[in-house]
């Protein structure tokens, strides 16, 4: 009989972290930010990594976090635990907001809040093509690799349409699924195996 260990250490797939790849939590990682979460990766070099959580909705509107900011009906998002007192963007229209960072073909970071202002006045913002983030994800150089060197999260990648477009609530389940039959069993894992 196979042991727990043996369960959840499945070694990942030949995935390498990187700009628009994601990380999916494995299924015991209670960490109050990271438990059962998908992170796009926004950049990974040798002086460290960077992201944000696309999958923990919050339940407060944008106009409560971002003040003197025009009416805007928008989720905002969990992002991570570092600078959670500053909001962060991802979004589709690089091609209109200066000083957007290409994190994969179509998909954005950052760029010129005011645009960002005159576009929500224009009502050319929608949940479509932006998300909103409390703070982010950070990782000290080798930080992740150690990480993923003891399983704690898979490396996969979700195009642009999936990243703004999938249902946050199943994306941690569904990231698991695409990598196919090895994972699924990730999936019957209780959240909380205290209670069984």
């Amino acid at each position: 009989m196979e042991n727990f260990d043996d369960l959840i250490r499945i070694k990942t797939n030949n995935s390498k972290p990187g700009p628009g790849k994601i990380l999916i939590s494995e299924p015991f990682l209670f960490d109050y930010y990271f438990k059962r979460s998908v992170i796009l990766l926004a950049e990974h070099n040798k002086e460290g990594s960077f992201g944000v959580i696309i999958n923990k909705p919050m339940a407060v509107s944008f106009n409560e976090v971002v003040k003197d900011f025009p009416a805007f009906d928008a989720r905002v998002f969990l992002g991570g635990p570092v600078k959670t007192d500053s909001i962060f963007y991802i979004h589709t229209l690089g091609e209109i907001i200066d000083d957007s960072t290409p994190i994969i073909e179509g998909l954005y970071w950052g760029g010129d809040l005011e645009r960002v202002r005159e576009l929500i006045l224009l009502g050319q913002l929608n949940d479509q093509n932006f998300r909103f983030f409390i703070g982010y994800s950070g990782w000290m150089p080798k930080q992740l690799e150690n990480e993923l060197k003891r399983d704690s999260w898979l490396v996969s990648q979700l195009n642009t349409h999936q990243v703004m477009n999938s249902e946050a609530e199943i994306m941690w389940q569904s990231s698991l699924m695409d990598l196919g039959e090895k994972y699924r069993h990730w999936l019957n894992f209780p959240s909380e195996p205290t209670l069984n």
